[in-house]
């Protein structure tokens, strides 16, 4: 059975490369036309072209079809309203046991038509939403300074001390992981951050639109909507997103060939912005201008962030070998509220329930260098290179202040790195929570990429924390109780 996938593999990839060099395709959706430069880092006046209707087809029916970094065959169906097997029937090719397809490989899926699709105009790569490799080097706290926005003054009270400026966006965005330069364009295109004398004023409680008595003023603002994106984002990629709901009572389908960066901040407008507003947001005259404006053509040269075939390295469970542990979280939000379901959660079985100190040991899932801690925060550069933006990383959280291991330490697998905790946001009992990203982008804990430990693979229940662990026909259930059934003992493993 192995070597037929392996078989498959090479000739979905062989195949792949061929029709590549056949077609050449190129990222951009639309048109765009470029006039007088002027402003921050040079204006272009984009006039896209119109994006028509697409056609009522026919049941079934054919479509082209060029994957895009990130894609997995289970959301593809959602978007395109058809099944896995109808696609794998269209693209034999295919192998069984696909994760990522590889960006621009061209398909055929079967299409089943909606109503209320919304526009087809792509304002953002995937690459350029994520803090990926596209960010790396660029610093949001001296780009900030270089303008003459009320922006670089401001000043935010958080939980990790006094920000100023650009520090915001580098503390929001590195949390959220999303890009820097999308929440600097976002500021800069609803309160004119980066270059209006004057900030949005005292009484504006709501400065992004966002009217929630737990988010007022311009940093909890941020935080909302680095959140708001991450779901919208994260709910397209995954599939969890089928239908917008307009701030005006509307409802929209995004289009099938949209991105998940687009997706998202269709998903971002069209929950403050009315009709005509929303329109402007999301075409060639609204966000797309302004990140130009600050930033260049973000399509020119824009390079896929996640490769075809994507694998997880080998990772051991987050704890002392022949421990017993509670598998205690089943897939829910990595950081933030709602998604991406990134993380999963393990406790001690005797503290489950309580936030009662333990000397249980944290370990290391894989080999790595801690780049970076934060109160009961770490994270584990699986590749070394010492950048949280690039490759592999595992983020811990939940972790105790004290015996936790310090920036720069180079780990191998299983090494301790901190004791359990509820320290750092809400816990309700002492417990560690994982989760993953691949060059800046949640992976999924359950799904085409799902979370394996020692085998053991994680599986999406019906809501949030729940879901299982399974492997070889055994099946570990996520449980806060700390039952026999969610207990993971030493002889349980490979």
């Amino acid at each position: 059975m192995k070597s037929n996938l392996k078989s498959d593999l090479i000739k979905f990839l062989v195949l792949f490369s061929i029709l590549l060099a056949a077609c050449a395709p190129t990222i951009p959706t639309q048109e765009i036309i470029l006039e007088t430069p002027s402003g921050i880092a040079g204006t272009q006046e984009f006039k896209p072209t119109s994006m028509p209707a697409r056609p009522k087809y026919q049941p079934g029916e054919l479509v082209d079809y060029q994957a895009q970094a990130g894609d997995a065959l289970p959301a593809l169906a959602v978007h395109f309203n058809t099944t896995v097997s109808e696609i794998r029937q269209a693209n034999p090719v295919i192998p069984e046991d696909s994760t990522t397809l590889p960006p621009g490989f061209p398909m055929k899926i079967p299409i089943y038509y909606q109503s209320l699709w919304g526009s087809s105009f792509q304002i953002l790569p995937d690459s350029l939403f994520i803090d990926g490799p596209a960010q790396v080097g660029f610093d949001a706290a001296q780009f900030v300074l270089n303008t003459p926005g009320w922006f670089k003054n401001f000043v935010a009270y958080t939980g990790e001390g006094t920000l100023v400026g650009g520090q915001i966006v580098e503390h929001i965005a590195t949390n959220f992981s999303i890009s820097p330069r999308l929440l600097l364009a976002l500021l800069e295109y609803q309160t004119g951050a980066l270059t209006q004398p004057s900030p949005p004023g005292e009484d504006d409680l709501y400065p992004l639109g966002f009217v929630d008595i737990t988010h007022q003023g311009v940093y909890a603002q941020l935080v909302l909507a680095a959140n708001i994106l991450n779901n919208g984002y994260y709910g397209w990629r995954t599939g969890r997103l089928t239908t917008l709901e307009l701030a005006d009572g509307r409802m929209e389908v995004p289009d099938p060939w949209q991105n998940a960066a687009s997706v998202a901040l269709h998903y971002y407008f069209g929950r403050i912005y009315s009709q005509d507003d929303y329109e402007d947001a999301i075409h060639g005259q609204g966000l797309l201008k302004t990140y130009t404006d600050l930033f260049g053509d973000p399509w020119l040269d824009a390079q896929a962030h996640i490769p075809g075939s994507l694998q997880q390295p080998e990772m051991l469970f987050p704890f002392e070998k022949n421990k017993i542990w509670a598998y205690t979280g089943g897939p829910h939000t990595g950081w933030g509220d709602g998604l991406p379901y990134a993380a999963i959660d393990f406790a001690p079985p005797r503290v489950v329930g309580g936030c009662t100190t333990s000397d249980e040991w944290v370990t290391a899932v894989a080999d790595g260098m801690l780049v970076r801690t934060d109160p009961a925060m770490l994270v584990l550069d699986l590749d070394k290179d010492g950048n949280e933006q690039t490759g592999w990383v595992v983020f811990y959280l939940h972790l105790a202040t004290q015996d936790m291991v310090k920036v720069g330490s180079i780990l191998q697998a299983g090494q301790p790195i901190g004791h359990p905790s509820c320290e750092g946001g809400e816990a309700t009992g002492t417990h560690v929570h994982i989760a993953r990203k691949y060059n800046g982008e949640w992976v999924s804990a359950g799904g085409p990429l799902a979370f394996n430990l020692e085998g053991w693979v994680a599986q999406d229940g019906n809501q949030a924390y729940q879901g299982t662990l399974q492997m070889f026909g055994k099946t570990i259930q996520a449980c806060v109780c700390s039952d026999q059934d969610s207990q993971i003992q030493g002889d349980m493993r490979k």
